[in-house]
């Protein structure tokens, strides 16, 4: 799995920081440690990495977990997921930027970040970016920082979109990436998402299924590939928690974590998100030609300012301890606040209606 170069880093819920390697030992191949093996075969591979990988149980040979003293034999094959190198760059700058820890130990934290807040520095947000704050509070801490993760992305394993509110772990080490990354890579990472998207969709729950990948034309944005030519498997599972006839509240739990998964599968399959600008959701996609609906509707895209996606569980084992672990995090205000008036006007038109219904009956008994 090799690193999108082109892709942007302002506003992208990517795929996780690790690679994937499957490597098959040459028939002429004299026996040797794994981690010299391996160092030799993958770029930017220091030994601390490839021996933490190994201890994770993110290196498996012929699908086993071995020892970092392991030597390497003639056809073997070599499963291994490793937390990707650092990027060119020179640096971040640390800034003093408020983070809200949900939870925080020697091997990890649990950040909730807002809405608008940029994860990761790239073109256009070298600054302000949650990274930003990251390298301030590990430096004044005097926190523990993963080898030549400093000056590209401080720990994170995965990420969410700009305007996404909500739920990310943090590695505070190698090993603790290391493990994290192979719970994302064998999808056993626990991630619920809410959202609220245009009109109801026919079943109460469904998956959708469809490769994710840029699209062909309008490289900025991210598309569905039905038929598998493109892009990279993605899967989404939904559930439907509130119906209110024009928008729906929507449950999706992530099976992969491809760049803006939920807004494109919802999109594909005709429910964008509320206010997603880069995905038709900043338009009237279902109600009526009237003109308070349509003021209604602007007023709610002032009150929701951004694409109605929030982050609000997250589920992993502890990679020193091995115990579960679960967070949840509320829906911050906005989404709460549309929630809220979208539930009233849908009040108000049913009571309106039971009342036309009952003049009418009367004016016809």
């Amino acid at each position: 799995m090799q690193e999108d170069k082109d892709r942007p880093y302002d506003d992208a819920n990517s795929d996780e920081f690790y690679d994937q390697y499957d490597i098959h030992v040459d028939a002429k191949q004299s026996p040797v440690r794994i981690d010299k093996f391996l160092m030799d075969r993958i770029e930017k591979a220091t030994r601390n990495r490839i021996q933490n990988a190994i201890k994770s149980g993110s290196i498996l040979v012929d699908n086993k977990e071995v020892k970092p003293n392991f030597k390497v034999k003639p056809g073997q094959t070599i499963s291994v997921v490793i937390p990707r190198p650092p990027g060119e760059g020179a640096g971040v700058v640390p800034q003093r930027i408020p983070l809200d820890i949900r939870y925080e130990d020697d091997d990890l934290m649990v950040i909730h970040k807002p809405a608008g807040m940029v994860v990761h520095p790239g073109v256009g947000h070298y600054r302000g970016t949650l990274v930003n704050a990251l390298a301030y509070y590990f430096g004044t801490r005097d926190m523990p920082v993963m080898e030549g993760n400093y000056q590209d992305r401080l720990g994170l394993v995965h990420r969410i979109d700009k305007n996404t509110s909500g739920l990310l772990v943090i590695a505070k080490s190698d090993y603790a990436m290391s493990h994290l990354a192979r719970q994302f890579f064998n999808h056993t990472i626990e991630r619920t998402y809410y959202a609220l998207v245009w009109g109801e969709p026919a079943e109460d729950a469904g998956t959708i299924r469809g490769n994710v990948g840029r699209h062909p034309r309008f490289r900025h944005l991210f598309t569905v590939f039905p038929e598998g030519e493109g892009g990279k498997w993605a899967v989404t599972h939904y559930k439907v928690l509130e119906r209110m006839y024009y928008v729906s509240l929507v449950q999706c739990n992530l099976e992969t974590g491809r760049t803006h998964q939920i807004r494109v599968h919802m999109q594909h399959i005709g429910h964008p998100l509320f206010n997603d600008e880069r995905y038709g959701g900043d338009r009237i996609v279902k109600g009526t030609i009237f003109s308070k609906y349509k003021l209604f509707v602007e007023n709610m895209f002032t009150i929701m300012p951004r694409h109605a996606l929030h982050a609000r569980s997250l589920g992993f084992v502890h990679p020193t301890t091995g115990k579960e672990m679960y967070f949840e995090a509320d829906l911050p205000q906005d989404f709460h606040n549309a929630l809220t008036e979208w539930r009233q006007y849908i009040e108000g038109r049913k009571a309106a209606l039971d009342k036309n219904v009952k003049e009418w009956q009367q004016t016809n008994q």
